[in-house]
């Protein structure tokens, strides 16, 4: 019989696989014993342990395979953006301050890009910088570029709680303006910020670069402003003109 409640279970499954990480005996890429085996040695159910199970994978500790078991998450941390989502829509974070949280990230790692970056880096930022002058005509594909964009200057700041951060709000981000992504006129522009941030990062100027990131989240913030504008207006257009009360009962 199962010696634990449902969440006790679930939090003794979280707190057995970070055991075993902090001591060594778990590393990236390893895999973890069967579900049978593992439900036993803990004394808790199946169902509890896949809960668990399922607890790292949304911490992106735990990566699940389908017919060959359970891994520890190998490769750079990456942060789940669940949870910023559900507080994004439980506390109604606005527009200005996802872009003063950018500012504060994104600023500085652009000048650890500047400092740290190497071939390899500087050809993911380059390609991705490309990728977003050829999708001028696919805000969509636009939009993905501009996120792996900065992805890659976080990743080049060779700090992986950075990075993992800047790729969590990047990402949220990047949901919340899927609706509301501009015209191509605006994108050129957009397009051509990015080039300069890249263009600051090659060449190792961490001053110029972070001055490159200020200007271009500014205008982002700026322009998303308007686009948000835009599209109210349009909306308000398309709805059905209401009469008034009198006029209907008359």
């Amino acid at each position: 019989m199962n010696r634990f409640d449902g969440f006790a279970a679930t939090q003794l499954v979280v707190a057995h696989v970070r055991g075993l990480i902090e001591r060594g005996q778990l590393r990236s890429g390893d895999r973890l014993p069967a579900e049978r085996e593992l439900a036993l040695r803990l004394g808790v159910s199946r169902a509890s342990l896949r809960a668990g199970l399922r607890s790292l994978a949304a911490m992106g500790v735990v990566q699940t395979r389908h017919g060959s078991g359970s891994f520890i998450t190998s490769g750079r941390p990456v942060l789940a953006t669940d949870a910023l989502s559900f507080l994004a829509a439980l506390h109604g974070f606005t527009p200005a301050q996802m872009f003063e949280a950018r500012l504060v990230l994104e600023v500085s790692v652009a000048g650890l890009a500047a400092e740290r970056a190497n071939s390899d880096h500087l050809v993911v930022i380059s390609d991705e910088a490309t990728g977003m002058f050829a999708s001028l005509d696919d805000p969509q594909a636009f939009l993905l570029h501009d996120a792996l964009f900065h992805r890659a200057v976080a990743l080049a700041s060779g700090n992986p709680i950075l990075s993992a951060l800047v790729n969590m709000v990047s990402e949220l981000f990047r949901e919340q303006r899927r609706q509301t992504i501009g015209r191509a006129s605006d994108l050129k522009e957009s397009a051509e910020e990015h080039r300069a941030i890249y263009q600051a990062i090659r060449a190792h100027d961490p001053e110029r670069a972070r001055r490159m990131m200020n200007d271009h989240l500014q205008r982002a913030e700026h322009a998303q402003v308007i686009e948000e504008t835009r599209s109210g207006e349009a909306a308000v257009e398309e709805s059905p003109e209401v009469m008034p009360e009198a006029a209907v009962k008359s």
